[in-house]
C-alpha cells in the first residue's frame, strides 16, 4: 500500500457517496481520502473495486449498490455504460436540474468569492429527450464493417450506433441512411492508427422549425468515391435534405474538420428561426444545438440586458449574429466581434436576411477589435460575452472594466471559468445581480449560465 493512502488497487471497499463530481463521477472518502467513481449518486452506498490510485485522490468501479437514491432512474439507452456521450443518464431529470444549480453554486462561491448574487433555478425542458439538432459521428472499420457511432468513455474506440435518444430523430435517421449507403458502396472508413481511408466523419444537422437537413461528408481526401449514389439515396430518402457538403481533412488531427469545403449537392446552407429572427446556417458555423432552449437563454440575456431602444451594445464572441441579432430588435446599435471570418460573413448574410440594419460586424479578436473600438470613441451602454469554455481574454475583461458599460451579460457554458472572470470583473467594480442557469444540454453534465453583471456606480445612484 502506497504511503498515506488507505487504499490500493484492485482493494474492494464499502463507501457512501457525498457528491457529484462536474463530470458527473459519485464522489466518496475512505479515512480523507477521495475516490471519483462513475455511476454512483450522493446518498448512496455501495461496494467499489480501486482501479487507480494518486497521492491525493483515487478512481474507482461500482461493484454493488447497497442503498439506492431515490433519485436514481433506469437509463434508457441501451449503450449508456459504454457510450461517452452522456453522463447523467441514471439520475432523474429533477436531480439533474438540482445538480446543475448546485455546481453553479459552488464555483461561483469557491473560485469567484461570489456569495451574494442570487442563483435561480436551474430552467429545464418539459421534454428532455431528442432535443439536439446536430450530431456528428466518427466513422471506422470494425471487423472489417465500416461502423459510425460516439466514442467510448475517455477513448478513442468507436461504440456502434444505431439510434441515438437525445438526438432529433430526423438526422438520427439521416445518420444511419448514410452509414448504410457508404457501406453498400464500399466506401473504405478513416483507419486513425494507419491515416488511411476516405470517410472520416458524418455530420447532420436540421433546422427544427424549417425542417430542412443539411448533411456534411468529412473526408481525408478530396477524392470522393460514389458521390453520385450517395447524393441519389440520401436525397430520395429524405426529401428534406436541401445541402450535402463535403469538407476535406487531410491531416493527422483529433479535429473534425479540415479547411476545404465544396457543396457537393443544393445549397450551401440551410436555414433556421429563433422567435422571429431567420438564420442561414452553413456547414462549419457555430448554432446551438437545442433551439427551444436557445430561445430560453436568449430571452434571458434580453431581460438580463434591459434594453429601452436606444443602448449602444457590443457583442463579444458574436459568431454569427445569434445573439446580436436578437439584441439588435431592442438595441440602438449592436456591434459584433467574432475571430472567425466566415462566420462574420454569416452574421452580415442574416442581418440582411432579416432586414437588420442597425448591427456592424467585425472579424477579429474580441480582446483587440473592442479596445479599437473603445480608442475610436465607442463606448457601449451594454457588452454581451458569450466566450469558448476557456472563458474571456485578460484584455478584454480589463477592456470592459476601463470601459464602465452599465451592464455585463456574461453567457458562459463553462461554469469555472465564468466564475473566475467575474472575480476580475467585481475586483474591477462591477456587482454580480442575477445568475441563471440553463439546461441546454439534458442528460450530460454540461451546462449554459447566464449572469447578470452591473456596474456599482450605477448600482450606488439609484
Amino acid at each position: 500500500m502506497k504511503s498515506g493512502i488507505p487504499v490500493e488497487k484492485n482493494q474492494e471497499v464499502d463507501v457512501t457517496f457525498t457528491d457529484l463530481t462536474h463530470e458527473g463521477a459519485g464522489i466518496a472518502k475512505v479515512e480523507g481520502y477521495t475516490l471519483f467513481v462513475p455511476g454512483a449518486l450522493p446518498g448512496e452506498k455501495g461496494i467499489v473495486k480501486i482501479v487507480k490510485t494518486k497521492k491525493g485522490y483515487g478512481y474507482a468501479k461500482l461493484i454493488e449498490i447497497k442503498e439506492k437514491s431515490p433519485d436514481r432512474v433506469d437509463p434508457p439507452c441501451y449503450i449508456y455504460d459504454q457510450c461517452g456521450g452522456c453522463q447523467l443518464q441514471h439520475l432523474s431529470y429533477k436531480g439533474q436540474l438540482i445538480y446543475k444549480k448546485q455546481v453553479v453554486q459552488d464555483v461561483l462561491t469557491r473560485i469567484g468569492g461570489i456569495k451574494d448574487a442570487t442563483v435561480h433555478d436551474t430552467l429545464g425542458m418539459e421534454d428532455p429527450w431528442t432535443y439536439r439538432n446536430k450530431v456528428q459521428v466518427p466513422v471506422a472499420s470494425q471487423n472489417g464493417e465500416l461502423i459510425a457511432g460516439f466514442f467510448r468513455k475517455r477513448s478513442h474506440d468507436i461504440v456502434e450506433m444505431d439510434k441515438c435518444i437525445i438526438t432529433e430523430e430526423t438526422i438520427d435517421e439521416v445518420i444511419q441512411e448514410v452509414k448504410r449507403i457508404a457501406k453498400t458502396c464500399g466506401i473504405t472508413p478513416y483507419a486513425e492508427q494507419k491515416h488511411r481511408g476516405t470517410l472520416r466523419h458524418i455530420m447532420a444537422r436540421i433546422g427544427v422549425n424549417t425542417g430542412e437537413v443539411m448533411v456534411v461528408l468529412v473526408t481525408r481526401t478530396k477524392d470522393l468515391p460514389f458521390r453520385k449514389s450517395l447524393i441519389k439515396g440520401i436525397t430520395e430518402a429524405f426529401p428534406q435534405v436541401k445541402s450535402i457538403v463535403q469538407n476535406v481533412n487531410t491531416k493527422r488531427t483529433n479535429a473534425i474538420f479540415g479547411n476545404e469545403t465544396q457543396v457537393l449537392w443544393g445549397r450551401d446552407v440551410i436555414y433556421d428561426t429563433i422567435g422571429d429572427v431567420k438564420f442561414a446556417i452553413s456547414a462549419r458555423s457555430f448554432y446551438q444545438i437545442n433551439p427551444s432552449q436557445t430561445k430560453v437563454l436568449y430571452d434571458k440575456v434580453l431581460e438580463y440586458a434591459k434594453l429601452s431602444g436606444t443602448e449602444s451594445v457590443i457583442d463579444a464572441y458574436c459568431g454569427i449574429g445569434t445573439i446580436s441579432l436578437f439584441l439588435a430588435q431592442k438595441a440602438g446599435h449592436v456591434y459584433g466581434v467574432e475571430i472567425v471570418p466566415e462566420a462574420i460573413e454569416d452574421a452580415k448574410k442574416n442581418a440582411e436576411l432579416n432586414q437588420i440594419t442597425n448591427a456592424t460586424f467585425e472579424a477579429g479578436q474580441a480582446e483587440k477589435v473592442i479596445p479599437a473600438w473603445y480608442n475610436q470613441g465607442i463606448k457601449a451602454d451594454v457588452i454581451v460575452v458569450d466566450p469558448p469554455r476557456k472563458g474571456c481574454d485578460e484584455a478584454l475583461l480589463q477592456t470592459m472594466i476601463d470601459m464602465k458599460p452599465k451592464r455585463i451579460v456574461y453567457v458562459s457554458c463553462n461554469p469555472a471559468t465564468l466564475a473566475r472572470d467575474l472575480k476580475v470583473l467585481e475586483a474591477g467594480g462591477f456587482r454580480t445581480v442575477e445568475v441563471q442557469p440553463v439546461d441546454m444540454f439534458p442528460q450530460t453534465m454540461h451546462v449554459e449560465v447566464v449572469s447578470q453583471i452591473i456596474l456599482k456606480e450605477e448600482a450606488g445612484s439609484r
